[in-house]
Order: structure tokens, then sequence, then C-alpha cells
């Protein structure tokens, strides 16, 4: 008479057990969906409050903010080879002679790196005959090299986090160099006098 009670006593101790075990794994997956959800908190929570404190401190007035905006408004977020006449000044070597910047402006919004980029080129200057025979394109293969180019990723001043000056070496070809004010200076005033207002107009 004992035995059935013995068995009895076994398969509910067996049952407890597959209980205890189930509840456990239950335990077990709870867990790790918890530390995957903090996690995931921890993770996202800094990256959007920094991405929302970054837009707020822009400044509205900002040459590459303001830029961007036109171009992701009004070209649909690209530019490629676009050439525009820029300032004239004086021939450093000869400052009775004036020489005239010319850039070529390259954007794309789904770049990061490399995602804003301004080439000049230097050339004399043209008479009005030649500014009607030549286009800018043209022109700005006259000047044969780029003497500096300007690579920006995000809104602010030149000099941030992964933005590039580079200037040409002796030698010829563009190396990185300082981002000094005089550099700035320059990038907002081609910016501001002579780009915007060039894409404005369209």
């Amino acid at each position: 008479m004992l035995f059935p009670c013995f068995c009895a006593v076994h398969i509910e101790l067996h049952q407890l057990e597959a209980r205890t075990g189930e509840g456990e794994l239950r335990k077990e997956k709870h867990s790790v969906v918890i530390m995957a959800s903090i996690i995931l908190f921890v993770v996202a929570v800094p990256s959007v409050w920094a991405k929302k404190k970054k837009s707020q401190s822009v400044n509205p007035n900002d040459p590459t903010y303001r830029v961007y905006q036109v171009l992701d408004d009004s070209y649909g977020g690209k530019l490629t080879d676009y050439y525009l006449l820029a300032d004239l000044y004086a021939d450093p070597k000869n400052p009775s002679n004036q020489l005239q910047h010319v850039i070529r402006v390259e954007y794309d919004k789904s770049q990061f790196f490399g995602r804003f980029q301004i080439y000049v080129r230097s050339v004399g200057k043209l008479s009005q005959d030649q500014l009607k025979t030549y286009n800018v394109k043209q022109i700005y293969d006259f000047g044969e090299s780029d003497e500096a180019k300007f690579e920006k990723i995000n809104p602010g001043p030149l000099g941030e986090t992964g933005d590039l000056y580079l200037t040409a070496t002796a030698n010829g070809p563009l190396a990185a160099a300082p981002v000094t004010d005089q550099a700035r200076q320059e990038y907002d005033m081609l910016i501001t006098k002579y780009l915007l207002p060039a894409l404005e107009k369209k």
C-alpha cells in the first residue's frame, strides 16, 4: 500500500521540479529582456539627447547651417560640380595686378565625411569679353590646380571634429593645414557673399 503513495509523491515532486524549472526559465528570459531594454535605453537616450542639444545649440545665422538648409530644401540634398566666381584680390607677388577666386562646390547630405566641400582656385582678372566667352567651369579649369579646400560635416564654425582645411604645398598637392581665424573668415565669406546668394536665386 505504501508503493502507490511513494509513486504519487515522486510524480508530484517531478512535476514541481518541472514547474520550478519552467519558472526559472521564464525568469531568465524576463531578466534578459529587462537587461536588453536597459542597454538600449542607456545607448539611445544619450544619443538622442546629444542630437537634440546639438540642434538647439546651432546658430541659425551660421553660414554652414544656412547653406545646408537651402541645399536640402531646394536642391534635394545634393549639389555636384557647382562652379562660381568669387572675390577679387591683389596678387601677393604683384599687388598692382588683380586675381580672382573661382570655387567648385560639392554637397551630399547622405555622406558623413566630405559632406560639404569647397575647392578654391585663382585666375587672373578676366575682361568682360572673356567673361562672355567662357563659362565658369572653363574659367575654373584655367586655374589648373586647387590652392585650398574646405571640408565640412556638421553646421557650426569651421574647425569642428571631422572638418578639414587644406592648402597647396610647394610641390602642388593639397595638404592639411591648421584652421586659423583667417581660414574661417575666408570660408564664411565665400558662403555668405557668393554661394548663398547664387543658390537662393534658383
